[in-house]
């Protein structure tokens, strides 16, 4: 069996999904409250002072902190249903599509957050591998169980999930560099959808 590892912002959809997530999701007196709290951190992010794998958990905790489980879940579905059919690229289904024709193992690796990707996945019928976001009782915490799914962490996570010596062939698709480690691991990697060759650093 092959493996077949895609990233999701900006690989499967032409754009970012995560942040569109948090402005639909999250009521306007959070955000406009939020902003006022946190804008020292995005104009950090702005000038490229901050990384994404830094601010996304600050953006997360912010948005979900006590957030109602069902909620939220309720808003991904809808937002599945109205965002992400609109921005997901035919490119990528199709690819997807000829993994599973072959019978290879397909996973999203991703560092946004659950509730909407878990559902993506779902009805994709594919696995999926992200920054999990954490509940107490029927709410958010606004932390992550394990962390931003990015960079190292994104093989890190993967290896928790599988014995990636048992696969014949390894795919990866990704389009900016916190999917570096995880095309680096793969035998046919593809960045922003051109095959690339040879080791990366």
């Amino acid at each position: 069996m092959n493996l077949a590892l895609f990233d999701f912002d900006g690989t499967i959809t032409t754009q970012d999904a995560y942040t569109q997530f948090v402005f639909y999701s999250a009521s306007k007196p959070r955000i406009v409250i939020g902003f006022m709290l946190i804008w020292p951190v995005i104009l950090f992010y702005k000038i490229g002072l901050l990384p994404a794998s830094k601010t996304r958990p600050i953006l997360s905790k912010v948005a979900y902190w006590r957030r109602d489980v069902a909620d939220i879940e309720r808003l991904a579905e809808q937002y599945c249903d109205e965002f992400l059919s609109k921005v997901v690229r035919q490119k990528a289904l199709e690819r997807i599509e000829w993994h599973k024709g072959r019978g290879d193992k397909i996973y999203v690796v991703s560092a946004s957050v659950s509730p909407y990707l878990r559902i993506w996945c779902q009805r994709k019928d594919i696995e999926l591998i992200c920054s999990e976001l954490a509940s107490k009782g029927s709410r958010y915490t606004g932390s992550y169980v394990q962390g931003d799914c990015s960079l190292d962490r994104k093989v890190t996570f993967l290896r928790q999930r599988e014995d990636l010596t048992q696969f014949a062939t390894i795919y990866a698709y990704g389009d900016t560099e916190e999917d570096i480690p995880m095309l680096s691991i793969a035998d046919v990697k593809y960045y922003c959808w051109q095959r690339m060759e040879g080791q990366l650093d």
